[in-house]
């Protein structure tokens, strides 16, 4: 008796093995998702290096803007540089101009201002108002420039008031010179440059997962759907257990995706990569818009605290994504037994779609209402937590405690999908009744103990 019960053991091994890997082989070993890959890998290496590919198009993003000044009151050229080197110092990468003063006819510098990025300043004395200006532009894009432009102006005019009143240039000086701030900030995750930091993280972090999990979802309903909808089902079912099947799709389905997240990081790699190369060869290294060279955006997040975080982070998301991946997975295979098309599995999946939409939406948020106790309970909610949580535990809105508690939950959850959903899929897999989707769906439901 115990021979024939290892026996049979063994061949159910042996069809999970060969279902399994017939489903990887569907996916895998196709035309389809080699040519889905190159461009993958194309666009992932094209996304990373868009500024490089824009510039040698003809795009301009490092080129610094010639400021022109044409001064004809003799003595505000001066005040104008302090007012716009002050401007300059606060605003950083954002702001990247030279400034110099021309002795041109003002219809000469408009004339070679055309088709430029260049900027003219025209400064005239005025009886009535100390000063009087004229901008001149063939640039409407640059609209900071144009404001520091424009307040330097102002406070240039301001100066100068100031100057005809007998006040001393020393204390001018005193007036003028910005306040010495020490600042100080005792909480790490929001020191210098955090925003900048997890306006890249976040969307690395989650944009990757959400686009798997309508993957994962998609593939596996499509194709259980599909071999309903070809009759199919009941040569299989007449060969295997529903259970042995059921296992098939979804262990396929998450090797594949894990197999495509693995894929990724490899194309995002060598996007950073072939970034740092172009940056040896032309300069320039940086992340985006953002001015940061790799280096530095590790140092900043070694200054806030992130990185220390990562040590726990890392591996507990990757738990949560595992768990979030198999939840996902088996919810969408029960449902999909129910289904007997396409039509029916794309409204039955309806109510998963707007959680995961919700759980994105979320988490792209959770920054603006930190501290927020339905953020911090939401992030406990299986199929919403691996999204939310590990961003607010990098943000350091909640514990290891509440991210484990999370998988716990995750936990759970599955258990209870993989128990009652073995028993749902074995009644709706057969079933091929014409009664509305969410009828039939009640009924199997119900009926799930008659097997």
């Amino acid at each position: 008796m115990k021979f024939l019960s290892r026996k049979w053991v063994k061949v159910m091994r042996n069809k999970l093995l060969f279902l399994t890997k017939y489903s990887l082989n569907k996916k895998i070993k196709t035309k389809w998702f080699v040519i889905a890959n190159i461009a993958i890998l194309v666009l992932t290496v094209a996304l990373i290096n868009g500024d490089r590919i824009v510039s040698f198009f003809g795009g301009d993003f490092s080129s610094t803007t010639e400021v022109f000044v044409l001064d004809n009151t003799d003595t505000s050229y001066d005040l104008l540089v302090n007012e716009m080197a002050k401007n300059k110092e606060q605003l950083g990468f954002m702001l990247d101009y030279s400034i110099s003063k021309s002795t041109k006819l003002e219809a000469e510098i408009t004339k070679e201002l055309e088709g430029t990025k260049g900027v003219a300043i025209i400064l005239e004395a005025d009886e009535d108002n100390y000063l009087k200006a004229k901008i001149i532009t063939d640039n409407n894009h640059d609209q900071l420039l144009q404001q520091v432009i424009i307040t330097a102006i102002n406070n240039t005019k301001t100066s100068m008031a100031l100057s005809l009143s007998n006040i001393s240039l020393t204390e001018l000086s005193r007036i003028y010179n910005p306040v010495n701030i020490e600042y100080i900030n005792l909480d790490k995750k929001n020191g210098k440059d955090y925003d900048s930091i997890m306006s890249i993280a976040m969307p690395i972090l989650i944009l990757p997962f959400y686009f798997l999990v309508i993957f994962v979802v998609q593939m596996i309903g499509l194709e259980i759907t599909e071999e309903k909808t070809t009759k199919g089902m009941e040569i299989i079912i007449s060969n295997v257990s529903p259970k042995t099947h059921f296992f098939s799709k979804i262990i396929a389905a998450n090797i594949f995706v894990f197999l495509q997240g693995f894929l990724l990081i490899l194309y995002s790699l060598s996007g950073l990569l072939v970034r740092k190369v172009l940056g040896a060869v032309y300069g320039g290294s940086t992340i985006g818009n953002l001015n940061i060279s790799i280096n530095e955006f590790w140092e900043i997040m070694v200054t806030n605290g992130i990185a220390e975080r990562l040590i726990y982070v890392i591996p507990l998301t990757l738990l949560l994504f595992i768990l979030t991946f198999l939840a996902y997975s088996l919810i969408a295979g029960i449902l999909a037994s129910i289904t007997v098309n396409i039509e029916d599995y794309q409204q039955i999946l309806g109510p998963i779609m707007i959680v995961l939409v919700a759980s994105f939406y979320l988490a792209m948020m959770s920054a603006m209402f930190e501290g927020s106790i339905f953020i911090i309970s939401a992030s406990y909610f299986p199929f919403i937590s691996a999204l939310l949580a590990p961003v607010l535990l990098l943000m350091g809105q909640i514990s290891v405690i509440d991210i484990c508690f999370a998988i716990l939950l995750l936990l759970i959850t599955n258990y209870l999908l993989l128990s009652q959903g073995l028993k749902v899929y074995r009644v709706g897999i057969l079933n091929y009744s014409t009664d509305k989707v969410w009828s039939r769906a009640l009924k199997v439901f119900k009926a799930r103990d008659s097997l």
